[in-house]
């Protein structure tokens, strides 16, 4: 072949320290679309963003030279800088350490995007530990109970 060609996608799910409520509806979209800038700006895309009170999901498409931890930890430190310099939450607000992400493939991305999209309606069923730990299930990845949250 005479050149790469390549689309990758990436589903990133992580919490809000303590999985406390602390994304407020009246600034939710704010949020999603300064999230959405720090994804575009390493000339990434953002398939969709949504999330819960308590935590987000992001689903993205990336160019092979996007470093994953290094995105999230972009995202996670711009956005608590952005959260915390409008003053949206009484008391500081930090995310959760860790994240989880997971590969998908092309033929996934309209499921996940509309998983995304419908958060509300999987959390009126289920807990996000609930969630969270199918997902960890699902896809086979080994965690220690006690540290997983």
């Amino acid at each position: 072949m005479g050149d790469t060609y390549s689309k990758m996608y990436y589903h990133i799910i992580f919490a809000v320290r303590n999985r406390k409520n602390h994304i407020d509806k009246s600034w939710k979209e704010d949020l999603n679309k300064y999230i959405t800038g720090i994804v575009k700006a390493p000339k990434q895309k953002m398939m969709i963003i949504n999330g819960m009170p308590n935590h987000l999901h992001i689903l993205l498409s990336s160019n092979p030279n996007c470093f994953i931890p290094d995105l999230v930890r972009d995202i996670k430190s711009s956005s608590t800088k952005w959260i915390n310099e409008n003053h949206f939450t009484s008391k500081k607000f930090t995310w959760q350490k860790g994240y989880s992400v997971f590969t998908i493939g092309y033929s996934q991305v309209p499921m996940v995007t509309n998983y995304i999209k419908n958060q509300e309606k999987h959390h009126s069923r289920k807990t996000f530990e609930e969630e969270y730990l199918e997902f960890l299930d699902t896809c086979e990845v080994e965690y220690d109970e006690r540290y997983v949250f």
